[in-house]
């Protein structure tokens, strides 16, 4: 007897099969958070949601899937986060040589996110594995546009990280943070942007692509910026997903506008990401330093933005409260996404790159849902980006959001 042979994205969702009929479940991550915040109203709300059952969430956004314990950009990330409860997630778009599109961080991220510099690929890196000496670490870039998409497919992922102190390719693979693992790694799956449209359909998930910037001269061998941006909308529309269902995703703010002009379904609700704090003399309390304001960008006929989270609150008198340009965001009429909940680890120290507006109040994991409350009670944004959306699926079930 003979078979019909099933296409690698056919066999990738059959295999995804399981995760339909699975629960939603949280683990016991929320509930640990929960244990460490100080006392309060907050606290004793959260602590009575214990025993409810979970469910899916659109607030509930999986940043690259669940990437606090998985290889981002990967089925099983992809397929962890939805397990998690998380209602939308996200596959970052780049492109391959032959101009495919591909699900990851970055163009030039393959050095630190995949094994290609202990592979025959290695030699197609822009910039070799380059050892440690003496205060200089370890570095190397490979891209996927150096790659067609059977080399970037033939790719094994692992957790993005790299050993700056590495003298070989093989030690390179290492430094992942302490607070994270490599339990996940073994036999992750490497993802198109087809694919993981095929995986989320198939998981019941809505959809956040975000368009990355090329790290190659544009137009590619005759492939606009333009081109780029309509075809990650096209290979939605060819797999016969509705545009409410799709929240594409740019730090370009020209993709955004090119979206509301040429393809305004899916440009009602794209959403421009925000890395104004790139700008020298950018503060986020201060609207004179701004680019934009927040009523030009809705003037534009942008509704959505992300501002990463520090840029949306502030610390007054020893409490974490709305800034300026969230605030002036919400007076606009913008609805408000933002990032990254999870992506911090442990946060006695402070919290680092993404609590850095709120610092000195930032001494205990507890933190994470306080500010996760500030947020969506006080700022009011619609969705939370999370490295391990469990976290934010608990506060939106308990809330009722």
């Amino acid at each position: 007897m003979t078979f019909p042979r099933l296409t690698a994205t056919a066999l990738l969702v059959a295999s995804a099969m399981p995760a339909l009929a699975a629960d939603i479940e949280y683990g016991p991550r929320p509930a640990y958070l929960v244990d460490r915040m100080e006392d309060g109203p907050l606290k004793q709300k959260l602590a009575a949601c214990l025993g409810q059952t979970p469910k899916r969430s659109d607030f509930s956004i999986g940043h690259r899937g669940a990437a606090l314990m998985f290889p981002e950009h990967t089925r099983e990330s992809y397929v962890a986060g939805a397990r998690m409860g998380a209602g939308i997630v996200e596959c970052d778009v780049t492109f391959t040589k032959d101009k495919e599109l591909v699900c990851r961080h970055a163009q030039n991220d393959l050095a630190t996110t995949t094994n290609i510099l202990v592979t025959d690929l290695a030699d197609t890196c822009v910039t070799p594995f380059t050892p440690a000496g003496g205060s200089t670490g370890a570095k190397a870039q490979c891209r996927t546009s150096e790659l067609t998409l059977e080399q970037f497919q033939s790719l094994s992922p692992k957790m993005d990280a790299a050993d700056k102190s590495a003298t070989t390719p093989a030690a390179y693979q290492g430094g992942v943070a302490d607070w994270r693992t490599t339990l996940y790694a073994g036999d992750a799956t490497i993802m198109t942007h087809k694919d993981s449209i095929e995986l989320f359909k198939a998981l019941g998930v809505k959809f956040t692509p975000e368009l990355k910037s090329p790290s190659v001269e544009m137009p590619f061998d005759g492939f606009s910026q333009q081109d780029y941006a309509q075809k990650m909308i096209d290979e939605y529309k060819a797999a016969g997903v509705p545009a409410s269902d799709v929240f594409a995703q740019s730090f370009n703010l020209d993709d955004i506008l090119y979206w509301i002009e040429n393809e305004p379904d899916f440009g009602a609700q794209a959403v421009y990401l925000m890395d104004e704090y790139d700008i020298e003399g950018y503060d986020h309390m201060d609207p004179a330093t701004w680019p934009n304001t927040m009523e030009e960008l809705k003037g534009m006929g942008v509704n959505y933005i992300a501002p990463p989270m520090w840029m949306l609150v502030t610390e007054e008198d020893g409490e974490i409260v709305p800034s300026e340009l969230a605030k002036q965001a919400k007076a606009a009429g913008l609805k408000m996404i933002t990032w990254t909940l999870e992506r911090s680890g442990p946060l006695a120290s402070g919290g680092g790159w993404y609590f850095q507006s709120i610092e000195g109040v930032t001494d205990n994991d507890g933190v994470y849902f306080e500010l996760l409350d500030v947020l969506a009670q006080d700022v009011g944004i619609v969705g939370m980006f999370s490295d391990w959306p469990a976290t934010v699926t608990y506060y939106a079930n308990c809330m009722g959001l």
